[in-house]
């Protein structure tokens, strides 16, 4: 569930350019909108929620809206993925509201490279936020890392060992030609395998963990030799459309059920029209029923593959944007 389409740093996979179409205010779902579609959901057998942004946040009073979700008994798990600059000021508020856990975003270790790959000279901020989701005990702590050839794929080592010496578990994230990605090549990934050969030159033999619980999480996980866990999300080279049971809603409430999607079940539009929560479910069940959305396996099937979208195709829908569908 995205929250917000705006963001206070500007990381050149997602927001690379200078200026943007923003979705109007008014358009923006009101918590208790939030809330309502999060209790329909639940009917149809959700339990799980990942509030994103933009920078969720950025959102006025966003504990108020985790307490609303979590009043919710059908709900269990409230999680939150931010590019942690604002989170060491709210993780206390967050966490009395009924925050589980939280994601930070974090691409590298170094504040000069943080500084001109988010435009932002935050890095202490998000180290700080890091820590004090740790000592105030919010769950367990994870942190994404997005590789890029020629930026940061010299750091595979330095952000594992980072994120252990953080208490957090760190998932690697394949660079994906989605929403700002408008410079994306292929040359610029760097796979799972050539991950894992990186960290098995350092560590030893590394073992994949098999969790029949989280058999549809995207990441997959895995342990080295001195027990710590770590996790790849390969979407890019190892598709896992056939698994995935994960859909978004934007912040201006739009369902979609694929990142990759070009339509989406306008939610908002059934909210303020009156609609009955019976019938948000069963226009909600009967889209869900009838996804067909194979976007990574197709984009991986191209030959000659670039980036999804240019600037012009941004502008012209806002909803393309990855800042927009809580990408």
């Amino acid at each position: 569930m995205s929250v917000t389409d705006r963001c206070n740093l500007r990381c050149r996979y997602c927001m690379p350019e200078e200026e943007y179409v923003w979705l109007p205010r008014s358009s923006i779902l009101s918590f208790e909108e939030i809330a309502r579609l999060v209790e329909v959901f639940s009917t149809l057998g959700v339990d799980k929620v990942r509030l994103t942004g933009g920078e969720p946040l950025l959102r006025h009073d966003l504990p108020h809206l985790i307490e609303l979700i979590a009043a919710n008994e059908r709900i269990r798990d409230i999680a939150l993925t931010t590019n942690g600059v604002l989170l060491a000021r709210q993780v206390e508020a967050l966490k009395a509201a009924g925050l589980s856990r939280a994601t930070v975003s974090l691409d590298t270790t170094r504040p000069d490279r943080f500084q001109t790959f988010n435009r932002s000279a935050k890095f202490a901020s998000v180290t700080e936020g890091i820590a004090r989701a740790r000592s105030v005990g919010l769950g367990k702590l994870k942190i994404n890392s997005v590789v890029i050839r020629g930026f940061n794929d010299d750091e595979l080592v330095d952000l594992l060992e980072f994120a252990g010496e953080h208490g957090a578990e760190l998932r690697y994230i394949e660079y994906m030609d989605v929403g700002g990605a408008t410079g994306w090549s292929m040359d610029q990934v760097v796979s799972r395998e050539e991950i894992l050969e990186t960290l098995s030159a350092r560590y030893g033999e590394i073992a994949p963990l098999i969790d029949q619980n989280s058999a549809s999480a995207p990441a997959q996980r895995f342990s080295l030799p001195d027990g710590r866990t770590f996790g790849i999300v390969a979407s890019t080279t190892l598709p896992f459309c056939r698994s995935c049971d994960r859909s978004r809603i934007t912040a201006d409430g739009m369902f979609y059920m694929c990142l990759y999607s070009d339509t989406g079940l306008d939610l908002r539009e059934l909210v303020r029209s009156s609609a009955s929560d019976e019938e948000l479910a069963a226009q909600i069940a009967n889209a869900w029923r009838g996804r067909a959305d194979r976007g990574a396996e197709e984009r991986a099937s191209m030959r000659g593959r670039g980036a999804l979208y240019q600037v012009e195709g941004l502008r012209s829908d806002p909803h393309r944007e990855m800042h927009t569908r809580g990408g």
